[in-house]
């Protein structure tokens, strides 16, 4: 419980992003929403630190979505240039200030987090692939090899290093972190139909889980609303409530005689081991105490291990897996770094193991190579990927024969899940409230145009604007981009300059390069800022409104806004089906799309769809009719 308060004050107080998985977040990142202190230092800080206190007071939660924020997390100090706030600033690594390369470090930071946790370098890859990237290139996928790469080489170095025991249990089982299954992989057709029956129940399993862990979740947010004491007192009873199971549950279960010939000493002595003595008399062993007062890793290798080596009574598999599945639902969502793999994998493994023990008169595989199953099908039901989930399932266990096997399995799983409900990461971006963009569009789109989803008052600029007018726009909207409009003289018609950026605006003010005519001033502009003050300002470092110090008589000079302006913004027509718009937004990685209209003699632009314009809330908002075309 010590533990358990340590990791939730940090979160409650300190950085309330780094609570649950970080997943959704990074994953929400990488499709363009730059949400609050996500990926801020203070978050890196509270995740690394809140997530071993987290694992270490023995919830039912993982260390490997945490890994894969922390890795992004990393990621972005080093894409921002380093923090200010903290002193940690590299002049060099300001060459990736900019949206794209800041995009890319922070895939590969999710990548180089998979791998470490799972030690599967190229399940990393593709982890990033599949799951978190929503735009790729063929450069990316080289640079997220060379990073798990590099992670493969440093955690080798480290394991080679602590194999004599001074890292205490870290270092244990190579590179390979499951291998304890030497169990032939030979299968019939029965043993097909049994895969087909356990991808069936994780499928339905899985969607299940996802369905509970978003009502708990959202029941978790209005006991959260209420300040950070009363997170901390959910992390308390959460904590209660699991060591209760932890150690009352073994009690209701029989102790087993000591396995005659085993190699590992029975009963355990000591911290770790499968063999766990419990309240047994001697040369006896409880196993599911064996299962529940171990770390998370150990419980898996004894899951995973073949039935020759260990044998678990039916009762101690289903009350684990009863267990496992409903504190896995009751502890994501409170104040402390949680990942969901391990509570899936171990709750997938019971239960496939349940099944090989039930099947293994009619089966020729073994009860461990079911439970890898059971652990690949709750997987694909809960997280819906395909690729990378086979590939870190392979690297974990290195038995490759069971390729097949986990292939069909995790797609079966997926369809079955996918027919019910989205997936748990999916899930929760949406519950956040995040403006996540499909690589799709809806179909109700198709019944729309671009003008049709334009809302809101439209706010322009002249070419050379007064610059009270800006400062009165910047003051009562939130808008980050605003049209630039040429005027007589500037032009002969009124017509679209281009898209001027609210940051861009503030460093031009700042900069008090005004005229008391209204006159082009460009070139002295040029001369007078630095193209690096224009550059994308890190987590808390940009201009703020608060910052201009304007005077009453500078609100009546002009300001020349062409050199700032993007003289080629990416328009449509306002006769665009709004589906058009929505493919073309969503994959050039836009933040803002014009919209322009089709017949001359009207104002230059219509208005300006940004990512919120396309979402089902906005739309069918205005269009409440088109709940049924959905």
């Amino acid at each position: 419980m010590v533990l358990a308060v340590a990791a939730a004050v940090l979160c409650a107080y300190i950085a309330p992003a780094a609570a649950g998985s970080g997943i959704p977040e990074v994953k929400a990142y990488l499709n363009g929403i730059d949400a609050h202190s996500i990926l801020a230092p203070s978050t890196l800080f509270v995740k690394i630190f809140g997530s071993i206190f987290g694992v270490a007071a023995g919830f039912v939660v993982g260390k490997e979505g945490p890994m894969v924020h922390t890795g992004a997390c990393i990621a972005n100090l080093l894409g921002q240039g380093g923090s200010r706030k903290y002193r940690l600033t590299w002049r060099w690594l300001r060459y990736f200030k900019n949206d794209r390369d800041r995009r890319d470090l922070i895939t590969c930071g999710a990548a180089a987090g998979v791998a470490a946790a799972f030690r599967a370098p190229v399940g990393g890859v593709l982890f990033a692939l599949e799951e978190a990237a929503s735009w790729w290139r063929s450069a990316l996928l080289w640079r997220t090899f060379f990073t798990t790469a590099v992670v493969a080489v440093v955690l080798r170095s480290f394991i080679e290093f602590c194999r004599s025991g001074r890292c205490g249990l870290f270092g244990q089982g190579g590179l390979i972190m499951f291998d304890v299954n030497s169990a032939p992989a030979a299968y019939s057709t029965r043993d097909l139909l049994a895969v087909i029956f356990l991808g069936v129940i994780g499928g339905i399993l899985g969607s299940l889980y996802n369905y509970m862990v978003d009502k708990v979740l959202r029941t978790y947010s209005i006991i959260n609303e209420r300040g950070p004491l009363f997170k901390v007192l959910l992390v308390i009873s959460i904590s209660f409530l699991t060591s209760c199971c932890s150690y009352g549950l073994p009690w209701i279960l029989q102790c087993i005689p000591c396995p005659a010939h085993s190699e590992e000493e029975c009963p355990t002595i000591g911290r770790s081991g499968s063999y766990k003595n419990f309240q047994c008399p001697p040369n006896h062993y409880n196993d599911l105490a064996s299962l529940f007062l171990t770390t998370n890793d150990d419980a898996i290798r004894s899951l995973f291990s073949s039935s020759s080596e260990k044998e678990f009574q039916i009762s101690t598999l289903l009350v684990f897996f009863v267990a496992i599945y409903f504190l896995g639902i009751v502890t994501y969502g409170i104040a402390i770094p949680s990942g969901l793999f391990i509570p899936v994998i171990l709750a997938g493994a019971s239960y496939g193991r349940l099944v090989g023990t039930f099947l293994d008169p009619l089966s020729g595989l073994d009860a461990g190579l079911f439970a890898l199953l059971g652990a690949a099908s709750f997987l694909g039901g809960t997280m819906r990927m395909t690729v990378s989930l086979c590939v870190i399932l392979l690297e974990l266990t290195n038995n490759l024969l069971m390729l097949p096997l986990v292939m069909l399995v995790l797609l079966i799983s997926k369809t079955v899940a996918d027919s019910f409900n989205k997936g748990v990461y999916d899930q929760i971006v949406e519950m956040k409230g995040l403006p996540y963009m499909e690589a799709h569009a809806e179909p109700y789109m198709r019944n729309l145009v671009a003008g049709d989803a334009v809302s809101g008052p439209l706010i322009t600029f002249s070419g050379v604007e007064k610059v009270g007018n800006i400062l009165c726009a910047l003051k009562i909207t939130r808008h980050n981009g605003f049209p630039v409009i040429n005027e007589p003289p500037f032009s002969e018609a009124p017509e679209l300059c281009g898209l001027v950026l609210r940051s861009h605006l503030l460093v031009l003010l700042k900069g008090k390069k005004f005229t008391k005519q209204r006159i082009m001033t460009g070139p002295e502009i040029v001369r007078s800022f630095k193209a690096h003050e224009f550059a994308k300002p890190g987590s808390g470092k940009g201009l703020k409104l608060e910052d201009l110090d304007i005077k009453d008589d500078e609100m009546e000079m002009f300001v020349d806004l062409h050199p700032i302006t993007n003289m080629s913004p990416y328009t449509v027509l306002e006769s665009t089906s709004l589906a058009k718009a929505a493919v073309l937004f969503r994959g050039l990685g836009l933040r803002h799309l014009c919209v322009v209209p089709k017949t001359p003699g009207r104002p230059p632009i219509v208005g300006i769809l940004t990512r919120h314009d396309f979402m089902p809330e906005h739309v069918l908002g205005l269009y409440p009719h088109l709940h049924s075309h959905k």
